[in-house]
């Protein structure tokens, strides 16, 4: 029999929660839940999850500083955050941590839905890489990319991104010095299914050029005026 996919359900309003488990396990899922931050971290660092949905709003630790606990543990573990505040920055300040994606509350469940099943795809492509010792390089100007070990080197200088900055990074070295439009961006690096914000393309190139251009004689990645990005090398 196929095992089930894990999920933990952080939500501290019991009503939300309740109804998450039913229609997930609906869904074939399989649901534990908890309602704090600490019992929330607790879990994570005793059982084995292949996602979790967490709400920012949390007594006991807030759920970013849940989120920032799992990350700094180095796991890939999928987190989606649920979230009632409506404003751009709440919601970039959780991917920048590295969440995957995030739902503004009141939602529908298809949506959550669409979301889960897209996160779940953009995991096991991304954790389905060679074992082999040779790593492979994508290599552009002085800029060189392994998707295998997720490093990103200019010169000799180490770059930390976060999952979804990698992700975009390495759409355009896929794609370089062709011109992207914002909807080729979104639904490459985010997918059909996302139903967020569109203007979180700009927003990710702006953090991209601030880590990856602005400290660098040479910007690589380029706008072109009412069309989208290009990634290519200055003349």
């Amino acid at each position: 029999m196929e095992k089930k996919p894990r999920i933990l359900i952080v939500e501290d309003e019991e009503k939300i929660a309740r109804l998450l488990e039913l229609e997930l396990t609906y869904e074939n899922y399989e649901i534990e839940k908890v309602y704090d931050g600490l019992e929330a971290f607790k879990k994570f660092q005793e059982e084995d999850w292949d996602l979790i949905l967490l709400d920012i709003m949390i007594p006991g630790l807030s759920g970013i500083e849940v989120l920032r606990r799992i990350r700094s543990s180095n796991t890939n573990v999928p987190v989606i955050l649920l979230t009632a505040k409506d404003s751009i920055e709440d919601k970039v300040a959780g991917l920048d941590l590295g969440a995957n994606d995030y739902v503004t509350k009141p939602f529908q469940i298809e949506e959550l839905l669409a979301r889960i099943r897209a996160v779940f795809r953009t995991n096991v492509s991304t954790n389905n890489v060679s074992t082999s010792v040779d790593v492979a390089w994508y290599e552009f100007a002085d800029l060189k990319v392994s998707e295998e070990t997720r490093e990103v080197y200019r010169g000799e200088d180490l770059i930390e991104l976060t999952p979804r900055e990698f992700d975009l990074l390495t759409y355009f070295l896929k794609n370089t010095r062709i011109v992207l439009s914002r909807e080729q961006l979104l639904n490459a690096v985010w997918g059909y299914d996302y139903f967020g914000d569109t203007n979180v393309v700009d927003v990710y190139i702006r953090y991209l050029r601030n880590k990856m251009d602005k400290p660098y004689d040479k910007q690589i990645i380029h706008t072109v005026r009412g069309v989208g990005y290009v990634m290519k090398e200055e003349k």
